[in-house]
């Protein structure tokens, strides 16, 4: 977002305006439609938007991008090659090759299913992320995954990263270490992701619980107002202290989501059903105040 622009007076819908309120040049168009809720080709119609008006400047090409066509052909080739030719070979061959092979036949192993073959690949110095990428996504033991994602500049590649995640195969320890020391917005859109097996989501649940509760405060804000309020049905019972409190009942509320899903949330504290309640978008929506006026933390009705 250029910060000399002034937002308000640009032509923009309310539906624009809320997605620009949500850049923060780090979130992907993929991470705005999790914060969001709104589908991915609304967004990119609004970044457009935005970025016809000069608001923002047109990201450049990704490099973690989806493989091309010619991509996946090399990967068709390479898995043939090893399944009619080096699949037969006795798993002592197979190793012993893959500390020497090139490519092709170097791709082609990383096919292999046996974590020696790919503990033998790691030990090839033409072995590099393209390779690695490779493993990630098909290869079935834990032991072979978790060779891959202790090499930090593998588990460091956006690409290696993205194909051990979506692998349905991936051990949760592995994706705990991958994982644990990543911010809570992070986590949380690895929650709600559909790219990745359900397995997956379910352990990146457990690890955003964890690290919410031992958060410090801007960040716990930061994914509940990111997300207007979505991560906390993956955080319900959770509490939260009196910081993470007094920065939400600092804040106005014009969002009736967001208003909506803390009124859902059961442990939202006295204080901020309180200042939800003084909000001027509750006090236009009966629905909104009726809703907080029933949670169980709502201040009690004064007596006549």
């Amino acid at each position: 977002m250029d910060p000399g622009v002034d937002l308000l007076g640009l032509p923009l819908t309310p539906e624009e305006g809320f997605v620009a309120s949500r850049l923060d040049g780090a979130t992907d168009a993929h991470g705005l439609s999790v914060v969001t809720g709104l589908p991915p080709e609304r967004i990119e119609a609004a970044l457009e938007k935005l970025a016809s008006l000069g608001a923002v400047a047109r990201p450049e090409a990704p490099e973690d991008e989806e493989p091309a066509e010619s991509d996946e052909n090399a990967i068709g080739i390479h898995r043939k090659l090893y399944e009619t030719t080096l699949r037969e070979l006795d798993p002592g061959e197979r190793a012993a090759r893959a500390k020497l092979a090139v490519d092709p036949e170097l791709s082609a192993l990383c096919f292999d299913p046996l974590p020696e073959v790919v503990h033998a690949l790691l030990e090839n110095t033409r072995f590099g992320p393209v390779q690695a990428r490779l493993v990630a996504a098909h290869h079935p033991t834990p032991s072979g995954l978790d060779a891959i994602a202790a090499r930090a500049a593998f588990a460091a590649d956006p690409g290696v990263r993205r194909a051990l995640l979506r692998n349905p195969l991936l051990p949760a320890a592995v994706l705990r270490r991958l994982y644990a020391g990543r911010r809570l917005l992070e986590q949380y859109k690895l929650v709600v992701s559909h790219e990745v097996p359900e397995q997956t989501r379910r352990t990146a649940r457990e690890l955003l619980r964890t690290r919410f509760a031992g958060a410090d405060p801007d960040e716990r804000v930061e994914v509940i107002v990111k997300t207007e309020g979505r991560c906390l049905g993956a955080l319900a019972g959770l509490p939260i202290d009196g910081k993470t409190t007094a920065q939400l009942c600092a804040r106005p509320y014009t969002s009736p989501l967001f208003v909506q899903n803390l009124s859902r949330w059961s442990p939202c504290p006295p204080a901020l059903v309180a200042h939800l309640l003084k909000q001027e978008i509750v006090r236009r929506a009966p629905a909104l105040k009726l809703a907080l006026q029933r949670h169980p933390n709502a201040p009690a009705e004064p007596r006549r």
